[in-house]
């Protein structure tokens, strides 16, 4: 899985001014935490939180105080606009075997439905998978090609990466070529012809 190094300037929690002051400066409180660990407060700028991976997991080396703590990503909360965040949580992974994280998926090929005039629909964009912080995957690659006009996929089908093991509901359909509406639409028409001149 992908290291993202962050340097984090330390917070001193409950001063009302510091964190207006801060936020205007450009920077996100952010609280560490984790099993066995001592939770610590502290500042991440806005540019480094915005040059963050996106649609991938990823652990973060952050530096603070000196010292060197590997984390993930637990939480953010945004404001009211939904896109200026306001608060973010880290997950400690010092003591931790295990631990479950959402992972991505990245849908790769070009379905033979769709070639076939059908519609690719991802109903599920993340899976659950519980695995040692060394196994996590960055993204789980699901290949679709084999798609035809009507056919699905389920969490059942899909192979977790080695040391992983998926926790959604192995029922739940993750992609569906959906067939094309133009047809059925078509055939109602002909039919509903067919019977009008039947009746004349």
């Amino acid at each position: 899985m992908k290291r993202v190094k962050v340097k984090l300037e330390p917070r001193t929690p409950g001063k009302k001014s510091e964190l207006k002051r801060r936020r205007r400066e450009g920077y996100i409180p952010v609280e560490i935490y984790g099993k066995g660990v001592e939770n610590a407060h502290a500042w991440m700028s806005i540019k480094d939180f915005l040059n963050l991976p996106h649609g991938e997991t990823f652990m973060m080396e952050v530096e603070l105080n000196g010292e060197r703590r590997v984390c993930i990503l637990k939480d953010v909360q945004y404001g009211w606009l939904g896109d200026n965040p306001i608060h973010v949580d880290l997950y400690d992974l010092a003591n931790v075997q295990e631990i479950e994280v959402e992972v991505p998926i990245e849908f790769v090929g070009t379905p033979a439905g769709v070639e076939m005039g059908g519609t690719f629909e991802a109903v599920m964009h993340t899976l659950t998978v519980k695995a040692r912080p060394a196994d996590l995957p960055d993204k789980i690659t699901v290949d679709v090609s084999g798609l035809g006009l009507g056919d699905a996929i389920h969490v059942r089908d899909i192979k977790p990466p080695e040391g992983c093991v998926i926790l959604d509901n192995p029922e739940e359909t993750v992609a569906i070529v959906i067939e094309p509406e133009a047809e059925e639409g078509a055939e109602e028409e002909t039919q509903e012809g067919e019977t009008s001149q039947t009746s004349e």
